[in-house]
């Protein structure tokens, strides 16, 4: 199998903790954390791009997150939750808060622990994405992560 980009996703924080990759070739990471009853789409998704993530005509390095069906009032808590943890200027463009050049995390352990502690923290069930580039199948698997939950990304 040539290199290319593997994602990974429906992961979840407790599988987290088992992996083992290359974190130079982890391109972005996505915790999306859901709320019940699901159908009501109630989530905040907590995300990081390598190369930063798009705003206006930039591109800003660090965490950001996204919210859907969540209450204005409660973003202050998930901002400043995120930036005790992680610093960064605050900056907003639609449904998206950005912590501008926060602390960035790519270990298995960090991404896990966030998804933890937003788990707790607000009432949601964590569901993780992550995405590669320029690992083999063997690096995947001795990596540990689970061949079921790969998502093949056309090139």
């Amino acid at each position: 199998m040539p290199k290319g980009r593997s994602r990974y996703w429906k992961l979840t924080s407790d599988e987290m903790g088992g992996f083992t990759y290359d974190e130079s070739k982890l391109l972005n990471w996505e915790i999306k954390c859901v709320r019940e009853p699901e159908e009501q789409a109630h989530f905040i998704g907590v995300f990081m791009y390598r190369d930063g993530t798009a705003f206006d005509y930039e591109s800003v390095k660090g965490i950001c997150y996204f919210y859907n069906n969540i209450d204005r009032e409660e973003l202050p808590t998930i901002t400043s939750f995120l930036k005790e943890k992680f610093n960064g200027k605050e900056m907003e463009k639609g449904e998206r808060i950005f912590l501008k050049d926060s602390k960035e995390i790519y270990s298995s352990k960090d991404i896990g622990d966030l998804a933890k502690e937003m788990e707790t923290k607000f009432n949601t069930k964590a569901i993780i994405s992550l995405e590669f580039e320029n690992l083999t199948a063997d690096q995947l698997k001795e990596a540990g992560l689970p061949e079921a939950k790969l998502l093949p990304i056309p090139t």
